[in-house]
């Protein structure tokens, strides 16, 4: 299994970075190996929602299709493969900078305290 985690932090208002990621037809204007994407279920995205994706990865041609695991607008997606050449899941998390700075920070002050409490000793 393969778990790849990447962050970000896009200047713009957190509910307007949701609303572009979360919709799938915008997919092919920023994921650089996605060619189309067709609607499988009525739009809006929704849980339970169905979209083929149509991507180009590693010179081969993929067809896959996502369905909607979890969804809290402008809060969560979680998508997985409900049909494609092998299992996969994408999971977006939106939350302000703020939190994002917070929750690293945190992780180096953990990292400092064991370093230093273990030196202590």
């Amino acid at each position: 299994m393969v778990d790849v985690q990447t962050e970000t932090v896009i200047r713009s208002p957190l509910e307007r970075v949701a609303a572009y990621a979360a919709d799938p037809d915008h997919a092919p204007e920023w994921y650089v190996n996605i060619k189309s994407v067709e609607w499988q279920t009525p739009k809006p995205l929704a849980l339970g929602s169905r979209i083929a994706f149509q991507a180009d990865f590693l010179g081969r041609r993929l067809a896959y299709v996502y369905e909607i695991a979890e969804y809290r607008p402008g809060r969560l997606l979680v998508m997985r493969t409900a049909d494609g050449p092998f299992p996969m899941e994408t999971t977006y998390v939106w939350e302000p900078a703020e939190a994002m700075m917070r929750r690293a920070n945190r992780k180096d002050l953990k990292a400092i305290k064991r370093i230093l409490e273990g030196q202590a000793r």
